[in-house]
């Protein structure tokens, strides 16, 4: 198989790229800094591509039997004016621009696999979530809703389409784990405003085992929520941390710190969550590795 990823040389587009590369497919990478790229993955055919201002080039998409689109700007920051435009261009825009390239490809991929996030439903409380709950208004729940809809532009195209919600991705060398690592490892770790909010979990190897699930399964269409069975709170997932590095876990952490550091807009929506769950993923047959938060920090960390 010969699968074009974009968003290559991000953490999660690096896994995919390397479990695709050892079960013996081809990975077509595009990137900004295609050289820079080249130089970490010499087995990846990477491509220039500027997401935001035109469409992938034509021989990327030469051949490919599949598109897994990971694209994105970090969401972790200020949400200042600049950075919500970025945020935006960087997964509708871009997203937009790389669907224009399928359709309009002499012989078109037979699936687009878009990444998109749990951010869509916005804060849920405890109420648990699947793949039918609405977005709410908030700006990254937005976000998700233009992202989602420009991938849709591939429908009728003859284009099959999964759409992964996914939650927090549990990597240590990336994302909010790597925050966290080095405040617990210094036995200072806790809790982030009281902790109750729900943190749809998923382990790296489910990300990247749902992303090849939905790129191979041909009946698999539609969304799917990208997170454990299980999702736990702030809380739980704190003292998950701190069982697998033996370190306490207790010293809170108040919303303020969290305001002052990302913004009011931002650290609102960083202390809040979705109790999501995977329902169609689990309906449709997919096989999560890791389904509780202990074995899954403790994979993680290892």
């Amino acid at each position: 198989m010969r699968v074009l990823i974009t968003g290559a040389s991000g953490a999660i587009g690096e896994a995919v790229s390397d479990a695709l590369l050892a079960r013996g497919d081809e990975v077509v990478g595009l990137s900004r800094n295609p050289e820079t790229a080249r130089s970490r993955n010499l087995k990846v055919e990477w491509h220039a591509w500027n997401p935001a201002l035109e469409r992938p080039p034509a021989e990327a998409l030469a051949g490919v039997d599949g598109v897994i689109n990971l694209l994105g700007e970090p969401i972790n920051q200020r949400w200042t004016d600049d950075a919500k435009e970025r945020i935006r261009e960087s997964r509708g825009t871009a997203t937009s621009n790389l669907v224009d390239a399928i359709v309009a490809a002499p012989t078109k991929p037979r699936v687009l696999v878009s990444q998109s996030a749990v951010g869509y439903y916005g804060d849920t409380g405890d109420t648990i979530v699947d793949e039918s709950a609405p977005p709410s208004d908030r700006f990254d729940s937005q976000v998700c809703v233009d992202w989602e809809a420009a991938a849709r532009q591939v429908e009728g195209s003859g284009v099959r389409l999964v759409i992964t919600r996914t939650g927090l991705v549990l990597d240590k060398d990336h994302g909010l784990l790597k925050e966290l690592l080095v405040p617990f490892k210094l036995g200072v770790g806790g809790p982030l405003a009281g902790g109750k909010f729900y943190m749809p979990w998923i382990s790296l190897a489910d990300e990247v085992g749902l992303l090849l699930w939905a790129l191979d399964t041909e009946s698999a269409s539609g969304v799917y929520n990208a997170t454990a069975p299980n999702p736990v709170t702030n809380r739980e997932l704190s003292k998950a941390l701190g069982r697998a590095l033996g370190r306490p876990a207790v010293m809170p952490v108040p919303k303020l710190a969290v305001v002052a550091r990302l913004g009011r807009e931002m650290g609102d929506a960083a202390t809040t969550g979705q109790r999501a769950v995977p329902r169609r993923a689990l309906d449709d047959g997919y096989e999560f590795r890791f389904a509780e938060i202990d074995a899954a920090m403790r994979e993680a960390l290892a």
